[in-house]
């Protein structure tokens, strides 16, 4: 693609050294840069792009995208934000992929990746032939693929979605994280619907208040043309979202909840130890995703599905054919008379959720390890402990992903949530799940909260391999549980 024609998509307020050139790729990473590509000069929080550009050149950029002139000789596109200018650019330079691609997308602080897991599963019922991007993993033509982030950078997701449409697929669902809408990664994706789980407080590290995560969250609802909403009114934020939709003559807003002003609300609900059972009129849905807060995403399923015009047996068959989403209330079974589960849950409200669903569960004792990831919103730290010290009958803080702070440090902040209550600190993790495993006896539940379907430890610039469902089922069987 020639220069010319990302410029005139981008309007840039100056060109200096205009030039013809031909572009054979996207970079914002200079270790990604390669002969004739296009550099965007993207000012971050630890690094600035435009301290690399001349490295870029040197690699072989073609052109540079830059918030201020710089003293290369290369065209540049001077521009007022290097990151907006790059989902733009990304959009054109992939054939504006989800004008064909039918997109779904689903934000909120807890349930977004089950949710995307059965909104996946519901559009291949439907014969829709979906993609998937994602927490976990994504998938493109039905194979997976390991993201670096939840929501990729612009380039790389419009990437994702040329890719989807080349390898069959004709639909897609996504998590839209909240550092994702406000870093501009979700510009220029058309969605068809989209829908709102919960919000509750997470990444204030990065927002700072509440009412700026939300504002983040609302602002993908607004953000071109009116797109159809499935918007969960048992939450706050969601009951906020929905009036506010409205009050803007948005028709095609459709609630969800438990609670007498939903627009979808269950006739029935079943809770059982085998799983969920809703029936919404006609439209009964089976799943074996345990507890409270899976129901409240197969409503969030549910209703997304609707608004994309996926028919209730479609809809019924597509939960049915999900058995289980990885790290999300996993059960780790090795013949031992009591149960335990890895989930992700790292917030305030999704351990909170998550233990309310595990004591359904349990005959005995509620043991639960959890710790707090460092380099992350501090403020939650107490507030988990508080929620463990209450829900659990043993509570054993630990470490998480410390990244380049201290153990002990977040562990004390973690205590510091904790009056009058004892619990257990074991800073290795490994020896915290061995002792949550060695008390347990018949009918206790041990829960496993924090890291979910990852597979390293974060601790000093390192990844260390650790899985918490491997590690449980090897000391499950050191311990030999299942005799």
């Amino acid at each position: 693609m020639d220069l010319e024609r990302l410029s005139a998509a981008l309007e840039p307020r100056e060109t200096i050294r205009r030039a013809p050139v031909e572009l054979r790729g996207l970079a914002y990473d200079v270790q990604a840069v390669e002969q004739g590509s296009l550099f965007f000069c993207v000012p971050g929080m630890r690094a600035d792009g435009h301290d690399f550009a001349a490295e870029a050149v040197r690699r072989g950029a073609a052109a540079l995208v830059v918030e201020r002139p710089l003293q290369l000789d290369v065209p540049q596109l001077v521009v007022v934000s290097a990151r907006e200018a790059m989902a733009v650019a990304a959009d054109v330079y992939f054939g504006e992929p989800t004008r064909e691609l039918q997109l779904a997308g689903v934000t909120g602080t807890n349930g977004k990746t089950t949710t995307c897991f059965l909104v996946y599963e519901i559009l291949a019922a439907a014969g829709r032939r979906p993609g998937l991007v994602g927490t976990v993993e994504s998938r493109i033509g039905g194979k997976p693929r390991k993201l670096a982030r939840t929501t990729p950078e612009a380039i790389d997701l419009q990437r994702l979605f040329r890719e989807m449409l080349d390898s069959g697929d004709r639909s897609c669902v996504i998590e839209a994280s909240s550092h994702a809408i406000e870093l501009h990664r979700l510009d220029r994706a058309r969605f068809s619907a989209l829908a709102f789980t919960n919000l509750s407080q997470d990444h204030l590290d990065f927002h700072e208040t509440m009412e700026n995560y939300f504002a983040a969250k609302r602002r993908l609802f607004l953000s071109g043309e009116e797109t159809p909403a499935a918007i969960n009114v048992d939450d706050a934020y969601g009951r906020r979202l929905a009036a506010d939709l409205r009050a803007l003559g948005q028709e095609r807003v459709l609630t969800f909840g438990r609670g007498p002003g939903a627009d979808l609300r269950p006739d029935e609900i079943e809770l059982g130890a085998d799983g969920t059972r809703i029936r919404l009129g006609e439209l009964e849905l089976r799943s074996p995703l345990r507890g409270a807060f899976n129901a409240e995403n197969l409503l969030t399923a549910a209703a997304l599905t609707r608004l994309l015009g996926v028919e209730d047996a479609q809809i019924a068959a597509g939960v049915a054919a999900l058995k289980g989403v990885p790290g999300r209330f996993e059960v780790v079974d090795r013949g031992q008379p009591f149960t335990v589960v890895v989930d992700y849950a790292h917030t305030p409200d999704a351990l909170s959720r998550l233990l309310t669903a595990a004591r359904e569960l349990t005959r005995g004792k509620l043991i639960c390890v959890f710790g707090c990831g460092g380099d992350r919103d501090r403020e939650k730290r107490p507030l988990m402990g508080e929620i463990a010290a209450a829900l659990a009958d043993v509570a054993i803080v630990t470490s998480d992903n410390p990244r380049s702070e201290e153990s002990r440090s977040i562990v004390d902040e973690i205590l510091a949530g904790i009056e009058g209550k004892k619990v257990e600190v074991e800073l290795e993790r490994r020896s915290a799940i061995e002792q949550a495993l060695a008390r347990a006896g018949e009918g206790d539940v041990v829960v496993i909260a924090g890291k979910g379907h990852e597979q390293g430890q974060e601790i000093a610039g390192r990844v260390l391999p650790f899985d918490d469902r491997v590690v449980a089922a090897e000391l499950l069987d050191e311990l030999g549980a299942g005799r």
